[in-house]
């Protein structure tokens, strides 16, 4: 059997610009990266000239990055049951997709939506509608959204399987959609991954409830705090409540270790060369 190509990096800085990211990228050993393609604390942003675009593109496919994502504004919110933020929120996810488009960038990935005082229902299904707006725009563009599983924080929606098959089921079929697992924010929401047959039920789970094949990336984080505690703590490789062997397992799991890994753990410019390297030799 031929062995799956590891795809795995971090989330690299762009404040030097988006081609030194993945020079960046190359320097930590990585094949992979993800960015945020503007400042994830403002709402607007400058367009992407097409001179960086492109040389973008050309230095990616020099330096064999394999898989690039972008993250969008922790700022967005599709299921806000205020008027204002959620026309900011279509507005800057719109904006988000250009630049994703303009870089010819593989994955968006982004937290579902927080439904607040409304009711979670109502605020999924504002969800599905908002997204629905862009299949025009992402119907023949390589780029696919990710939803990304949350810890259980507050009025998060995303923390369990049913409530991303929600917002999976109707949307699947008419726009590029997928699932992105945060290690460290299942963990928290309470599905146990420290061990090879805990891993394994909760990937049957997934696939019972939502099916593997929406399952499209990963981001890579130990956690800081306990097994359904919902607290998104991100932890270096090894060094939290999941362990060394839990991240053991993932890497030599063969439902998981063809998809594109991406780091956010602590100190990445110190540690995550290392990090990168330790994961590969468990692979």
């Amino acid at each position: 059997m031929t062995k799956n190509i590891l795809k795995l990096g971090a989330h690299i800085s762009i404040a030097k610009g988006y081609v030194n990211a993945l020079q960046e990228s190359m320097k930590i050993g990585a094949n992979a990266m993800q960015i945020f393609t503007a400042n994830q604390r403002r709402w607007t942003a400058k367009e992407i000239s097409k001179d960086i675009a492109k040389s973008f593109i050309k230095t990616r496919k020099e330096e064999k990055i394999l898989s690039v994502a972008s993250h969008a504004s922790y700022l967005i919110n599709l299921g806000s049951p205020k008027k204002d933020t959620y026309e900011k929120s279509i507005q800057a996810f719109e904006e988000e997709i250009e630049r994703c488009l303009s870089l010819e960038i593989d994955f968006l990935i982004f937290h579902p939506g927080s439904y607040l005082d409304a009711d979670i229902n109502e605020s999924m299904d504002q969800i599905i509608h908002a997204l629905s707006k862009f299949e025009s725009k992402l119907k023949k563009s390589s780029l696919r959204l990710l939803f990304e599983t949350t810890a259980g924080q507050g009025t998060n929606i995303g923390s369990t399987f049913e409530e991303l098959h929600y917002l999976i089921k109707p949307l699947y079929k008419k726009i590029p959609i997928g699932i992105c697992i945060d290690t460290c924010h299942i963990f928290a929401s309470g599905y146990d991954i420290r061990t090879k047959e805990a891993l394994n039920k909760t990937l049957l789970d997934f696939d019972n409830i939502i099916g593997l094949k929406h399952l499209y990336a990963l981001h890579l984080n130990d956690s800081k705090a306990e097994l359904g505690s919902k607290k998104d703590r991100h932890e270096n490789i090894g060094k939290g409540k999941i362990g060394l062997d839990g991240f053991k397992a993932i890497m030599q799991n063969s439902k998981l270790n063809h998809l594109p890994m991406f780091l956010e753990t602590p100190n990445g410019d110190k540690n995550w060369a290392d990090e990168i390297s330790l994961l590969k030799k468990m692979n």
